[in-house]
């Protein structure tokens, strides 16, 4: 099959190099502009657009999914199949575009986690499992019929950062799986209908710094899992010595503290802790304003508390 792939960011490469690996005929790969970015504000190439460069692969990169132009390029393609990994909302002149459709590849197991951070909210959650899953684009965003789904079992204790490169591998070879199922003609399309009947379903929306910010108010373990699950970015923070504090990794401890929630405590050397509704976060990794991400204890060396 003649396939375009559309995608943008790190998490998009790994399907796309297994792709090519598994001998899928990639007509033309489809991603965002340039940015600015970093304090020159040089322009910033994706890291799909980097990669399929790289790999000699064709390169569209439109500013407007509904420019004539782009649409007349995309058409001229000939693609047979259409492949979206972390891509941005389709409009149906482009999905529909492909007499065999376009399918794709989304971090969780649908129809639970629909949304632009489904890696992050499982994890603020508190789930213990999350998944890969292939569906056919259709109108509304991550609800077309379901292909194929992949589960993992979560550790209890991982980042974000860490269930994103988990997921990224375990998405790319039920992507190759997929493609091969439609190639062939051998594959069954699930409703997500069936999935949710009497299930309350829980969405998965843009993440912004608001949302980061720990309500010490809350229970130990929740704060916690706010924390895991916005490591590495956007990152949780909160105040202290009137400067923000961004805290990469924790550890919680369920307990009644007998102190008022959002008081912090710490020996200068080794531990920095902040009271919660029932228990501590100890802060393991942290960041302070104007400041780089350090240790705990090399963090404390150079705190005056």
């Amino acid at each position: 099959m003649r396939i375009v792939f559309m995608g943008t960011p790190e998490f998009a490469v790994a399907s796309l190099e297994a792709l090519l690996a598994s001998g899928s005929e990639i007509v033309g790969v489809v991603t965002a502009p340039d940015k600015p970015a970093g304090r020159g504000k040089k322009l910033a190439e994706s890291a799909v657009k980097k990669y399929a460069v790289g790999r000699g692969l064709r390169v569209l990169q439109p500013t407007k999914l509904k420019d004539e132009a782009f649409l007349a390029e995309l058409k001229s393609l000939g693609a047979d199949l259409q492949v979206v990994v972390a891509f941005r909302m389709l409009p149906e002149v482009v999905w529909n575009m492909p007499p065999k459709g376009t399918i794709n590849l989304h971090a969780s197991l649908l129809p639970q986690y629909r949304g632009a951070a489904p890696i992050n909210w499982v994890l603020i959650n508190g789930e213990a499992e999350s998944g890969v899953t292939t569906f056919f684009l259709k109108h509304e965003i991550d609800t077309g019929d379901i292909l194929f789904t992949e589960k993992i079992t979560l550790t209890g204790v991982e980042t974000a950062g860490e269930l994103h490169d988990r997921l990224k591998d375990k998405g790319a070879g039920l992507l190759v799986k997929t493609v091969k199922a439609i190639e062939s003609g051998r594959y069954t399309e699930l409703p997500q209908s069936q999935l949710a009947e009497g299930v309350e379903l829980k969405s998965a929306p843009k993440l912004f710094k608001e949302d980061g910010e720990i309500d010490w108010n809350q229970s130990a373990e929740k704060i916690y899992n706010l924390i895991r699950g916005l490591s590495p970015v956007p990152g949780a923070y909160t105040t202290l010595q009137e400067k923000t504090l961004k805290v990469f990794r924790a550890e919680f401890l369920t307990t009644d503290t007998g102190e008022k929630p959002g008081e912090f405590f710490s020996d200068g050397k080794t531990y920095l802790k902040a009271s919660a509704a029932d228990g501590f976060i100890y802060f393991k990794e942290v960041q302070l304003e104007g400041k780089k991400a350090m240790g705990i204890e090399e963090f404390l060396r150079g705190v005056r508390l």
